[in-house]
């Protein structure tokens, strides 16, 4: 979600200041090519097979609980870890951790291949690909400025955050159905294990990256590290308690973000129960939702500096939560099928989901916004890096909480639920937090 709302301010800047010539300069550099084209490969690749293994552990096991168990073996190493991963970056060659990385994590999906079935090895190569992308991103970023000239910095970002956006619906939405459905999981699986092996070939070329003085002393900047993250978590909560606005703008960060890992979680139960779907057809929902974002974000670019921004955030939590309130209860409405055809179905539920797709936008945008406005700039770095963490710790509760309760109610019951609950903190920040 941080990705979405920085992709935002770049793309906006790309297009006011960036010029056209400047852009194809960094595109036609090939040590940046090559780094961009493993972004490429590897956050598609990721996405790609994460809509795979969703598939697979709901059709093991036909449960929520189990798909949300995914979810978090991918979410929580990037909690656990992050503090750190930078730290250890400085340590050691950037270009062997992009190298080496890429190709650990091949060899880990290769296992998937060996052990289709098990649903503990998926687990586990599931946490061990998390915790390496969590080292593998910093390294990314570091290596940067080291394939691009100084001025050509803001472009060369701008097309990693745009593409970082791009990859989701590429890989969850697009690749993984596609190959999953007309190839099967073995198929999908060989080919991400590809993926990530060209990435690592091309992330071969890259500059070499000699750890600096860091180096010397790593267990001191790792111990240094951990007791500067919760330094700044203390100030970052007490920063939080002080101002009422920065925690109205992280509970709608926290609250929205939330909601999309439910919806992940309980995505392949509701596309087989409530639309009587195989579980593979998720995409019927991600790609309109992904469809909506997009233009969300382009509808925004036109309209959000006209409005008030805390009404753009209020907004997009009451139609976000309506749209899947009344997503959760159209299976209930007989006029919309006809027999055994849902065709009429099908269509409502994808208007639906190109609308939660544009009132997300409303929210994830604006309150981004809002964060890097209000946060004076000499707290401004410590206090993002706490809200992230903190949002990231927030996304998990209802993850964990959906699985178990789909499973005793329903998919569509709970997303009611949810949605619901969405609604009224929108209502709230109109009543209470002016």
């Amino acid at each position: 979600m941080t990705e979405i709302r920085e992709q935002v301010d770049d793309a906006i800047t790309i297009e006011g200041g960036a010029n056209a010539e400047q852009a194809r300069q960094v595109l036609r550099n090939p040590r940046f090519l090559s780094l961009f084209g493993s972004q490429i490969l590897t956050q598609v690749g990721g996405n790609a097979v994460l809509f795979g293994l969703t598939v697979t552990v709901f059709g093991l096991t036909d449960s929520s609980t189990a798909v949300s168990i995914l979810l978090l073996t991918f979410l929580v190493p990037a909690v656990v870890f992050g503090a750190v991963a930078g730290v250890f970056v400085d340590m050691f060659d950037r270009r062997q951790i992009l190298v080496w990385s890429n190709f650990l994590r091949a060899g880990l999906y290769l296992l998937l291949l060996i052990f289709p079935d098990q649903l503990l090895v998926i687990y586990v190569v599931t946490a061990l690909v998390a915790t390496l992308t969590t080292f593998f991103g910093p390294a990314e970023a570091a290596m940067i400025p080291s394939v691009v000239k100084r001025e050509q910095l803001l472009t060369a970002n701008s097309f990693f955050i745009l593409m970082l956006q791009a990859s989701f619906v590429l890989g969850f939405a697009l690749l993984g159905p596609a190959a999953h459905r007309f190839l099967g999981m073995e198929a999908l699986v060989i080919i991400v294990v590809a993926a990530y092996a060209l990435a690592g070939v091309l992330c071969w070329t890259l500059p070499a990256q000699p750890a600096g003085q860091m180096g010397q002393a790593s267990l001191e900047s790792a111990r240094r590290a951990i007791a500067a993250t919760f330094d700044q978590l203390r100030e970052g909560l007490q920063y939080i308690r002080e101002h009422h606005n920065i925690f109205w703008s992280l509970t709608y960060l926290a609250i929205t973000a939330s909601l999309i890992g439910v919806l992940g979680a309980l995505g392949p139960a509701f596309a087989a129960d409530v639309l009587g779907l195989e579980d593979s057809d998720l995409v019927v929902i991600l790609l309109p939702l992904g469809a909506g974002l997009v233009s969300g974000i382009v509808v925004l670019n036109f309209i959000g500096h006209r409005l008030p921004r805390r009404r753009l955030i209020e907004s997009g939590m009451i139609g976000l939560g309506l749209a899947l309130v009344i997503l959760g209860l159209a299976q209930n409405l007989d006029v919309l099928r006809d027999g055994d055809d849902i065709s009429a179905l099908l269509v409502v539920v994808v208007v639906l989901a190109f609308l939660a797709g544009v009132f997300y936008a409303f929210v994830a945008v604006p309150a981004q916004t809002s964060l890097q406005e209000e946060l004076p700039g000499d707290v401004r770095g410590r206090v993002f890096g706490v809200l992230n963490m903190l949002v990231s710790l927030a996304s998990f509760v209802p993850i964990i909480v959906a699985g178990p309760l789909a499973d005793v109610l329903s998919a569509a019951a709970v997303i009611i639920i949810f949605a619901a609950l969405v609604m009224i903190i929108g209502v709230a920040s109109i009543v209470f937090a002016h």
